[in-house]
């Protein structure tokens, strides 16, 4: 079993408060987010571009993984993740994400590319933990 943690410390009300994210890595220390960060213009990330990040980056590595597992070995893989939010009854949820995939992987068709990033996105673990519809646009460049 494996763990990894961050933190986010939270100061003021929803509007006009501000926090820190911090990772145990620490890759992200005293990283600043706030309500303008996720819904305006402000400076900052907010939670979900960081869970669009995290998204992004497990599953170019899942399928990495994929692609390994079926002979090939790519060259570069870009994911961009997009986390839809819309205003439910039950609050703000991200209804959505959607993966496009470019990758460049020698000797691949675009038939076992879709195969193995189809696998990656039922293998990815941030993909599992997500409650959401993940839909995808992979395509191998030639």
């Amino acid at each position: 079993m494996m763990n990894r943690n961050a933190s986010a410390t939270w100061k003021g009300n929803l509007h006009g408060g501000e926090g820190t994210l911090t990772t145990e890595s620490g890759v992200l220390s005293k990283t600043q987010y706030s309500h303008a960060t996720e819904f305006a213009e402000g400076i900052g990330t907010n939670p979900d571009e960081l869970i669009a990040a995290s998204l992004s980056g497990c599953f170019s590595m899942a399928l990495s993984r994929e692609l390994g597992l079926g002979g090939f070995h790519p060259e570069r893989i870009e994911t961009t993740a997009t986390a839809t939010l819309e205003d439910l009854a039950a609050g703000w949820t991200i209804t959505r994400m959607q993966l496009d995939v470019h990758a460049s992987v020698p000797d691949a068709t675009q038939a076992r590319f879709m195969d193995a990033a189809l696998a990656a996105r039922t293998n990815c673990p941030i993909a599992r933990v997500l409650n959401t519809n993940i839909s995808m646009s992979a395509t191998l460049d030639l």
